[in-house]
């Protein structure tokens, strides 16, 4: 693993995969819910304020909804990818299945935290918003999001791996 390049940009440790978690779900929750909300409410500073107070609310939703689609991500990777496919390809893939898990979740519970109360009318709208947010979703994560996360990676892993090698 080691000599495989990539293994610079991935976490190696529980603590790096929360501090990944943390630089993609900041990114995310902060670029994600405006957006979609200004195409639901209209581009306005009182919009943009709303969504900012609801982050507080959303923020923690997508962290657990990171944790709870992990597993099932993984697995509808492996079941895409093959043994021998390049790391783009498989990130690319993981991204993909995990944004459309994430997204189907978000998609009715965002709606919720957004309205400010428990209703049927995020599922009725579901199918109307669900492509949409996808979307979004999608291009934040693989333009945005995981390639400054990862870059965060390299950089951390350049400078703790070459405090090993002074001190060896």
């Amino acid at each position: 693993m080691e000599n495989n390049p990539f293994y610079m940009r991935l976490p190696r440790n529980g603590k790096e995969f929360v501090l990944f978690m943390v630089v993609i779900s900041v990114i995310s929750v902060n670029i994600i819910a405006p957006v979609i909300t200004f195409y639901e409410a209209g581009i306005s500073w009182e919009v943009y304020t709303g969504v900012l107070r609801k982050l507080v609310l959303i923020w923690p939703c997508v962290v657990a909804t990171v944790l709870i689609t992990y597993r099932p991500a993984g697995f509808l990777t492996s079941r895409i990818t093959q043994q021998g496919d390049g790391f783009r390809s498989c990130i690319t893939i993981n991204i993909l299945c995990t944004v459309f898990l994430m997204s189907i979740i978000l998609t009715i519970v965002g709606a919720m935290i957004g309205n400010g109360c428990i209703s049927s009318e995020p599922f009725e709208m579901f199918f109307y918003r669900w492509p949409r947010n996808f979307g979004i979703s999608l291009g934040v994560e693989l333009l945005i999001a995981q390639p400054i996360a990862r870059e965060v990676l390299h950089r951390l892993h350049l400078r703790t791996d070459s405090g090993k090698t002074q001190a060896a």
